[in-house]
């Protein structure tokens, strides 16, 4: 097992030439939300655009996106049709896949705080782009037996579980809490999907599927901070960003999921770290984690 350090990073890190615009470092769609978990969105999108990607759509319920749209404008928000429980209904395929073909986004990031929304088995079955599937999408998946037998392996997809919803993937009675439980449940759902495969957690764990033999990195970032609700929103949208810079420069495939995702595991866990040391760990919320993005980098780049 190999670790993920700063040197990872150095090795890893999207370039930002000076020539560049705003097209060079990709768009990211990001579909989250409902009305009971409208945060996790703003925070998934927030922290894409602050991981560095050109521009971010975020496809949200059409009751939210008049505050959303004023919160975060640096977004293009999409308001999508919703159900009485103020979820994304399924008529909002359409408008999305209309969007995918006039504004051709590099990825989608879809899960986030969307409950469970009659459009994600059409997003995670019938879409084609690039995926990074996180909560609810994966909660969507763990009840659907036998989904992984008909997973497009062909799709590059990074799946993002904390461990119950990873127990409730493998279709496993317990929550794997021991290290040796955490790796071997890790490299099956790599296996599984033929996907990137990570497990959050203290020393969130990676896993990438190569000429047969499954990869795994331990993350040396982050602590109890990170142990807050909304921050695996906040590491959805970090990995999305940097796969987007990543994706455009050399293409959307598992080798460039795998860097963005083992980058997006450590600045986020430094994110975490850095503060921590201005509100503890006690005090930090995921949005102190978002906002600590910049400063994460700058530690790594100097």
């Amino acid at each position: 097992m190999k670790q993920i350090t700063r040197e990872t990073m150095s090795l890893f890190l999207p370039k930002r030439p000076r020539n560049a615009h705003k097209g060079s470092f990709g768009r990211v769609l990001v579909v989250a939300g409902s009305r009971s978990m409208c945060g996790a969105g703003f925070l998934c999108a927030k922290s894409a655009l602050a991981s560095g990607a050109g521009m971010v759509f975020w496809a949200l319920p059409q009751s939210m996106q008049p505050a959303f749209a004023a919160a975060l404008p640096e977004a293009i928000t999409i308001p999508l049709p919703e159900t009485e429980a103020g979820e994304i209904s399924e008529d909002g395929f359409a408008i999305l896949n209309d969007l995918i073909q006039k504004k051709n986004p590099s990825l989608a990031a879809v899960g986030p705080g969307m409950g469970s929304s009659p459009l994600l088995p059409r997003l995670l079955w019938e879409t084609s782009l690039p995926l990074v599937v996180d909560a609810d999408a994966l909660n969507m998946l763990s009840k659907q037996k036998g989904w992984s037998q008909n997973w497009p392996r062909q799709r590059p997809a990074v799946f993002t579980p904390h461990p119950a919803e990873m127990a409730r993937l493998l279709d496993e009675k317990s929550v794997g809490n021991d290290e040796e439980s955490r790796i071997s449940q890790t490299e099956t759902l790599c296996r599984l999907t033929g996907g990137i495969s990570i497990l959050k957690g203290s020393g969130t764990l990676v896993a990438a599927l190569a000429e047969e033999k499954v990869q795994i990195w331990k993350n040396t970032t982050g602590g109890p901070a990170l142990a807050k609700a909304g921050s695996g929103d906040v590491l959805c949208g970090m990995i999305s960003g940097l796969w987007a810079q990543l994706g455009t420069a050399g293409g959307f495939n598992i080798q460039t999921a795998l860097q963005a995702s083992l980058c997006g595991v450590y600045l986020h866990g430094l994110a975490g770290d850095l503060a921590a040391l201005k509100r503890t760990d006690y005090s930090v919320l995921a949005r102190d984690t978002a906002d600590h993005i910049a400063q994460a980098f700058l530690e790594v780049l100097q």
